[in-house]
């Protein structure tokens, strides 16, 4: 397992993490067979969503003598009611389910409180202002939580929270067709099948701008809905009109800017061992510039994935980082000093280019590179 550093928070977790849907009604000797492989496997970041007390009581159960080894994401807003989940933003609630949690998993504390579903940015305002925040503050100061997250699927309301610095890590929706769904407040529309009726091209400004903004604020990213909720797995459901392979998902957001864990659902033992397996997956199996370059209702022409098929350059620039420290100083209309000093350790540079033109003639999505090359030449200095 690799891990990698969440943000600015000091954590390290493993890229591969689990949410716990998939444990709601399966008994505790399931859900212990899970945590055992999870710890087995490598994997070391929960996310706790899912807010069924029996699924909870069952995982701190199967957490206890090894509670220290996982990083444990833990929503505070979201409660279980009359039966069903439910979000809510009345303190007392958020108090009490909040506690019950704690309870019921058996600790004192969690790594990452999550301030659960802003999906508007006047839902994110209310709770900036007001009595969530402050009680989410009150919790880091007493410890109880390590650090303040927030989960969303719209990248306008993620972005002020980003912005304002209180919040540490973002929990968010990241696949290939989230990322060309314009943002919006209902969470539904990413998903409609109407707004894929006419072929998608390219990645968002805005979800693009976002990824970026948290790398240079050091907010880490955790993923949900990698797989689509198992749609981008089936070629029968899937909006992009073909099916992806789990490893091309998880490597899809795992090369996105500032993410750092993949919070991948697992309703099966062999659910688990699909995603722990990726990471002995070879670099072909991982590849998704191929199959993305090939879907029928989606283009990403001219926009660099990251994907590394631009390689080997004969003066052996890593083309796919130069461009990524490029994207990201031109969304900061300058170059941060966090990215100066990445792109200064680069052991060949931009500089070195000679625009043979070998990277375009390979790249599957028809990027610029050679121009990127000579921008990136001018921005960071020859």
């Amino acid at each position: 397992m690799k891990y990698r550093a969440l943000g600015r928070t000091g954590l390290k977790v493993s890229e591969i993490g689990m949410g716990c849907e998939g444990f709601v009604d399966k008994p505790y000797e399931e859900v212990k067979a899970f945590v055992d492989r999870m710890e087995e496997g490598g994997v070391n970041c929960i996310d706790l969503y899912a807010p069924n007390p029996d699924m909870r009581s069952c995982l701190g159960r199967a957490l206890q003598g090894r509670r220290e080894k996982f990083v444990l994401q833990a929503h505070l807003c979201t409660i279980w009611k009359d039966g069903q989940y439910k979000r809510t933003r009345k303190l007392l609630e958020v108090k009490e389910g909040f506690e019950d949690q704690l309870e019921r998993l058996m600790t004192d504390h969690v790594e990452i409180g999550m301030i659960h579903y802003v999906d508007s940015v006047k839902d994110w305002e209310e709770i900036l202002h007001g009595e969530v925040m402050r009680y989410a503050l009150e919790l880091k100061k007493a410890g109880t939580i390590g650090c303040i997250g927030m989960s969303s699927h719209n990248p306008q309301a993620a972005r002020k929270a980003v912005e304002s610095g209180l919040v540490d890590v973002l929990m968010f929706s990241v696949n290939p067709c989230y990322d060309l769904q314009p943002a919006g407040e209902d969470v539904e529309q990413l998903w409609a099948e109407k707004n894929y009726e006419k072929p998608l091209v390219n990645m968002d400004p805005e979800r693009q701008a976002l990824y970026e903004v948290c790398a240079e604020k050091g907010v880490g990213i955790t993923v949900m809905k990698a797989f689509g909720g198992g749609d981008l797995l089936s070629a029968e459901l899937s909006p992009a009109g073909k099916a992806l392979t789990a490893y091309q998902c998880l490597h899809y957001a795992l090369t996105r800017p500032a993410v750092a864990s993949v919070m991948s659902g697992a309703r099966t033992m062999e659910d688990l061992e699909v995603s722990l397996a990726y990471e002995e997956a070879t670099e072909e199996e991982k590849d998704y510039a191929g199959a993305f370059a090939s879907l029928p209702k989606i283009s990403w022409k001219g926009h660099c994935m990251y994907c590394g098929h631009c390689a080997p350059c004969p003066k052996g620039i890593d083309v796919a980082s130069v461009t990524k420290f490029l994207n990201l100083s031109v969304a900061q209309k300058g170059v941060p000093e966090t990215v100066r000093e990445h792109y200064g350790l680069l052991e060949h540079t931009a500089k070195e280019c000679v625009a043979c033109g070998s990277c375009e003639q390979r790249c599957p999505f028809e990027v610029p590179v050679m121009e990127n090359m000579k921008k990136a030449a001018e921005v960071f200095g020859k």
